[in-house]
Order: structure tokens, then C-alpha cells, then sequence
């Protein structure tokens, strides 16, 4: 479907409006967003692999599944202060035992608890064979080598099992998953220092347009501050990969020609804005000038309509809508799976407000989710302007509306993309 342009040679009016009609008169499909979602897994960078030591593995996304190289406990060790002992002889108070040795951390007693006997264990410390429960420092009264209970026991209690966390050879995390903390924790005490990981893709932003200026600056009358690319750059970053953040090219084919060549080492590219029908959006054909092969030019979702995709030298691109509001919503819906591969995750609720009914394109409202109970209900945002950017504090859903869906009332289930914590 692609019709590339050679690298405009005259940037006259008169050659910027031929270009215009060229762009025209192409072939323009708006598929859906289901559709969009297919091609654009389809043509996801292929992971690159790279090895890290556990430090350095925070935030990358596991490349192969992580099994378990022991077991955790290795054995069945106390899980408190106390004394290892028999529990058929610890079930009166007064009852009397011999105290035969010791078994701190790391030091297992080397002999076996017969009738009678006792071993001073600590948290952490193996269980001697003969014992089958621990009973509490505070439950007993120790006087050398003799131990008396106080407080009896009627059930085996304080003992960690051997394996009860997991087992050698248990998958403990599946391949694609974004490493945290805990993944961190779980890959350590399973016997991996290194991990396999997919290399952080780098991200070039690109946007463009004679009325942006950058945060920090005053706006002009008529201009208004670049805040879409920072945003765009923050969801990257969180999804784990690295983003860089281009100049802000002009309204011309000559400068965002300039913004394309400076992205040459980027894995993915992010063009923001000026893909609309004006006088002066000339974004797409910029990268069609620079050999951009498209794979699909508009899609049937609100707000985003102008959302379009291809691959320039086999990098994917992806052009966002300039309207604050559609480029964020567009960004969770189609840069996130192109970035980590999943597609989005729906949850059920009922509308705590009706809503109209819904036209021939799929649509996202910013939504509260919150779960009061065991139910989760939603309301739409009263604010639903795509240049607006501050219900974005407040939103964590996007209430998903099929085509030519009917009028909603209050109560009735929808389909909500959870883009933050529910409240």
C-alpha cells in the first residue's frame, strides 16, 4: 500500500500543494482496531538477547523462563527460636527433657533426637532427625542442660518444610515478564546471579510543528508547549525500555526530514502529530520521502482516527495524533504491545452513569474504576476532549465502547482498560 516519494527537491507552495494532492489520491483503508493490533505484532522488532547480572536485570523483560536451580527451604528448618524436640513429649506442662546440643543457621546438629532429648535450635536452623516440631523459647524454662515445658504443645508447629516455597525445577517466572523487585528476590534465592533478558529498546520521539514550544518557555500567542513527547517518553520508560526525545522539527518536509535522519540508530520511532488532512501536516509524507513502507494509514477508533503505522528499513513507526488526549490513549492501546508484546487487558464493571450511544468507530472514555466490595464499577470522566490532558490525573480505566454500540444505562457491564491501580 505503499506509494513512496523521493526526497522533494522544491519545497515551493507549489510543490508542497502537488505533494499534498499526491497524498490525497493514495489508497486509504481505516481498519480496525483488532486489525491494527495483528499488524502491528506482526511487525514488532524481534528481541535482542543479552545476559546481566541480577543488579542490572531490574526493569528488563525476562527472555526465557527462569526454573528453579534448588530447592527453598533446602530443609526443613525452624521457624523460630526455641528447642526441636518430640511433640508426643511435650503435651504436659512439667515435662522434663535433656538438652543434647545446638543447631544455629548454617550448622546443622549432627546426631538425632531420641526419647527425652532436646536440641536448641534458632530461626533458620535445621531440624535434627527424631524431632517433628519446635517448641518456643518462651514455652519452656532452660536451666543447663535441662529443659522443662511450661506451656504444652498439642500440635507440630514452627517447622518451614523442605521445599514448601518451591522446588528444583519449578518454573518460577515466565519469559516476558518485566522484572521487579521480587522477580529480582525470587530469581536470587533460586540460584541464578545472571539472567537472560530482552536488550531495552530504544525509542526516538519525533514531533513537529511550527506552534510548539518546548516546556519551560514561554508560549507566543498562537503556540502552545510540547508537552505530548514527555508523556509519550515516561509510558515507554515505564514499560521498560529507553526513549530519547528529539527537537521539535518545523512544519516542513526539510526539517522533519533532518528529525528522521537523527533517529537512524533507534529501534522504534514514535512520530507525533501533523497525520490529519491540514495544509500543513506533512508528517507522513516526510517518511514516506524517506523510504517508509506503510502498513496502515488510519484506524476506525475515537479519538484517534489519524493513528498510522509502517516500517522505515525495517524500524517499525508508529504516528501518534498531535491531541494530547488521543496520542496518550493511542499510546496504551497500540505503542504498549509494540513495545512489550502484550496486547491490553480488559476488566468487566458497571457504569455508575448512562452513557450515549456509541458511533460506527470503537471508542475509549476516560474512566474511575473502583472496586468497593467484590464489585468493580466505573464512571466515565465528565471531560472528554482530545486536547485535554488533565482527566489523566484522575483517570485509571478506559471504558472501551464498540461500534454502533446502543445507549447505556446505569448498571450495565462494560469492558474498562486499566491504565493505572483500580482505586
Amino acid at each position: 500500500m505503499c506509494n513512496c516519494l523521493e526526497p522533494p527537491k522544491d519545497t515551493s507552495p507549489a510543490a508542497l500543494k502537488d505533494l499534498e494532492e499526491i497524498m490525497e489520491n493514495e489508497v486509504s483503508v481505516m481498519i480496525s482496531v483488532a486489525e491494527a493490533l495483528s499488524l502491528i505484532a506482526f511487525h514488532r522488532p524481534k528481541p535482542i538477547v543479552e545476559t546481566l547480572t541480577l543488579r542490572e536485570a531490574l526493569g528488563r523483560r525476562l527472555a526465557v523462563d527462569i526454573s528453579a536451580r534448588l530447592t527453598q527451604p533446602p530443609l526443613d528448618a525452624s521457624a523460630m527460636d526455641g528447642y526441636a524436640v518430640r511433640l508426643s513429649e511435650i503435651g504436659a506442662a512439667g515435662a522434663q527433657l535433656d538438652i543434647i546440643g545446638e543447631a544455629p543457621a548454617g550448622t546443622p546438629f549432627s546426631g538425632s533426637i531420641s526419647k527425652g532429648q532436646a536440641v536448641r535450635v534458632f530461626t533458620g536452623g535445621a531440624i535434627p532427625s527424631g524431632a517433628d516440631t519446635v517448641i518456643i523459647q518462651e514455652n519452656v524454662h532452660a536451666d543447663g542442660p535441662n529443659l522443662r515445658v511450661i506451656d504444652p504443645q498439642d500440635a507440630a508447629r514452627h517447622i518451614r518444610r523442605a521445599g514448601i516455597d518451591f522446588r528444583k525445577g519449578d518454573k518460577l517466572i515466565k519469559a516476558g515478564t518485566l522484572m521487579g523487585p521480587a522477580q529480582i528476590t525470587v530469581a536470587a534465592a533460586s540460584g541464578h546471579a545472571q539472567l537472560s533478558v530482552n536488550r531495552k529498546l530504544h525509542a526516538a520521539i519525533l514531533s513537529g510543528g511550527d506552534e510548539l514550544v518546548s516546556p519551560g518557555d514561554t508560549p507566543k500567542s498562537g503556540q502552545i508547549v510540547n508537552s505530548n513527547p514527555f508523556a509519550l517518553a515516561a509510558l515507554i520508560e515505564s514499560w521498560g525500555h529507553q526513549a530519547v526525545i528529539l527537537p521539535t522539527a518545523k512544519d516542513t518536509l526539510d526539517s522533519l526530514a533532518m528529525s528522521i535522519e537523527s533517529a537512524a540508530e533507534a529501534d522504534v520511532i514514535i512520530a507525533v502529530g501533523g497525520a490529519s488532512v491540514g495544509d500543513h501536516d506533512y508528517m507522513r509524507a516526510a517518511f514516506q520521502a524517506a523510504g517508509l513502507e506503510m502498513v496502515f494509514e488510519k484506524i476506525a477508533v475515537r479519538p484517534g482516527k489519524p493513528t498510522w503505522f509502517g516500517h522505515l528499513q525495517g524500524r517499525p513507526v508508529l504516528g501518534l495524533p498531535g491531541n494530547p488526549a488521543s496520542a496518550l490513549v493511542c499510546a496504551q492501546l497500540f505503542a504498549k504491545p509494540l513495545f512489550t508484546g502484550e496486547r491490553a487487558q480488559f476488566v468487566t464493571a458497571q457504569l455508575t452513569e448512562g452513557l450515549k450511544a456509541n458511533g460506527s468507530r470503537e471508542s475509549y472514555q476516560r474512566a474511575v474504576a473502583i472496586l468497593s466490595g467484590i464489585t468493580l464499577t466505573v464512571a466515565p470522566l465528565p471531560l472528554q476532549d482530545s486536547g485535554l490532558i488533565t482527566p489523566f490525573l484522575t483517570a485509571n480505566g478506559l471504558i472501551k465502547l464498540p461500534p454502533n454500540n446502543g445507549a447505556l444505562t446505569v448498571g450495565d457491564l462494560v469492558e474498562v482498560l486499566l491504565i493505572k491501580p483500580i482505586i
